[in-house]
C-alpha cells in the first residue's frame, strides 16, 4: 500500500515552483504539463516519495501538515535555504527557522508553503 499526500494549491504554477525548485521535487509525469494544469492536478516525485498539488476544492485543505522522513535534516535544511527557502514568515515557530532536536527522538524543521501547507522534515537523532 501506498499513501500520497493531496496538497490543496491557489496557485499551481506557484506551488510547482515552490516544490520543484526549493524543495527538489521533480514533475512524475514530465511531458504532460498542459494536461496537468488544465486537469488542476499535479504529480510529482523525488527519491520514492510522491505528491500532488491540487487546486480542486474537495482536495484537502489549507493549512495542512504532511511529514517528510529524509535521511540528513541539516542536508535537507542547509539545501533548501541555499535554493531560497525564507524562514522569516513563521519566525514565533523555532521549528521553521531551524532544525531542531525534539524530546521525541526526531530532530525536524517545517516549511510552509505559499498556501500555508506544512511539511515537516524528520529524521531519528
Amino acid at each position: 500500500m501506498k499513501i500520497v499526500p493531496v496538497i490543496k494549491c491557489s496557485d499551481l504554477q506557484r506551488s510547482l515552483h515552490f516544490y520543484t525548485v526549493i524543495l527538489d521535487f521533480e514533475r512524475k509525469w514530465p511531458g504532460f504539463e498542459a494536461r496537468e494544469m488544465e486537469n488542476g492536478v499535479i504529480d510529482l516525485v523525488r527519491q520514492g516519495a510522491e505528491l500532488q498539488l491540487s487546486r480542486h476544492a474537495g482536495d484537502g485543505v489549507f493549512g495542512s501538515v504532511n511529514r517528510v522522513w529524509v535521511n540528513d535534516v541539516d542536508e535537507r535544511y542547509t539545501t533548501f535555504r541555499a535554493r531560497g527557502l525564507d524562514t522569516t514568515r513563521r519566525p514565533e515557530s523555532p521549528l521553521h527557522t531551524a532544525p531542531v532536536d525534539q524530546t521525541w527522538g526526531l530532530r525536524e524543521f517545517a516549511v510552509t508553503d505559499p498556501d500555508g501547507n506544512n511539511l515537516c522534515f524528520c529524521a531519528p537523532r
